[in-house]
């Protein structure tokens, strides 16, 4: 393997985290019939975040290595959990496929605000095509579609939008605050730990019954949502962060949003696969790619403001 490739064990690596993340989606819909969202979603945080506290004691990593950063994880935290009440909640008034798609936007308008907030991260041509085309597949999801939403879908496809939009809030401030501060796995633990408690709250106030029923598909289910996604899942991607060049692995992301329409809508859930979703997740994963080509030619447009240096 030379300089600067990835070898086949860490491709097939990362084609595994994106099957893993892409499936998340039908897992948490079919987990939705024997408990409700919001406290799924507050229980999914409690058992990672334990999870990663004992992983982290065992390796004498502090939680807080620096003064000031209770604050930074304290945001960080409400946003993440204000993100996931959105997925939890919209999931099910919508279809999963459209979900995925919806909140998969996330990186192209972090790549559009950090064009304007982070130094050294210009919006550059083949981004700003990007971007183009990953709006056009998204608009693809709405025009001619006025009488599904009108029946009900809308709520669930604004709460997605939300939540991508509340991903790249996340991203952008750890962005800002935490780099160099903390490292990847402390912040995924304030993510985590943090958001516990507004999750909950959430549940107490607008949920009369959090659990409807016990299985053992529910339990496999949880313990997929839990360990296998929320909690094992990100430290894989964060060693591969610790031993290769981000930009290398963040090409191979664009599989997410291609196997969570096939394996979470169309596998799991028997979503129907019209041509206007496959145009939609064409023109959103060729967005995606181009969003995160390096280089490039810089687009037009006013130079970023300075500031510092997301872990998802």
């Amino acid at each position: 393997m030379r300089p600067g490739q990835l070898g086949w064990g860490t491709i097939g690596l990362l084609l595994l985290l994106s099957l893993l993340w892409g499936a998340n989606m039908g897992a948490i819909k079919l987990a939705s019939q024997e408990m409700s969202p919001l406290f799924m979603a507050g229980l999914r945080s409690a058992v990672a975040s334990l999870c990663l506290w004992v992983w982290m004691r065992r390796r004498g990593l502090a939680v807080f290595p620096a003064p000031g950063l209770f604050w930074h994880g304290l945001v960080v935290g409400l946003l993440f959990g204000g993100e996931f009440a959105c997925i939890y909640v919209g999931i099910n008034h919508t279809l999963a496929s459209r979900t995925v798609l919806l909140v998969y936007t996330a990186p192209f308008f972090v790549a559009l605000g950090a064009h304007w907030w982070i130094a050294g991260d210009r919006l550059v041509t083949a981004k700003a095509l990007g971007l183009l085309l990953a709006f056009a597949g998204v608009g693809l999801l709405f025009v001619g579609q006025w009488e599904v939403l009108l029946g009900g879908q809308l709520l669930g496809d604004s709460l997605s939008l939300l939540a991508g939009v509340l991903w790249v809030a996340t991203t952008l401030y750890i962005k800002l605050f935490l780099v160099g501060k903390a490292r990847p796995v402390q912040v995924l633990f304030y993510q985590l730990a943090f958001s516990i408690p507004f999750l909950f709250a959430c549940s107490l106030i607008w949920e009369t019954q959090p659990v409807r029923g016990l299985s053992w598909p529910l339990a496999a289910n949880l313990f997929y949502q839990c360990i296998i996604v929320a909690f094992l899942s990100f430290l894989w991607w964060f060693r591969l962060v610790d031993r290769h060049p981000i930009s290398l692995l963040h090409g191979f992301t664009f599989f997410t949003p291609i196997l969570g329409v096939f394996i979470s809508g169309v596998l799991l859930l028997g979503e129907p696969l019209t041509w206007r979703l496959v145009s939609a997740l064409v023109l959103v994963s060729l967005g995606m790619v181009l969003v995160n080509r390096p280089g490039g030619v810089p687009a037009a447009g006013p130079v970023p403001r300075a500031g510092h240096k997301r872990v998802e």
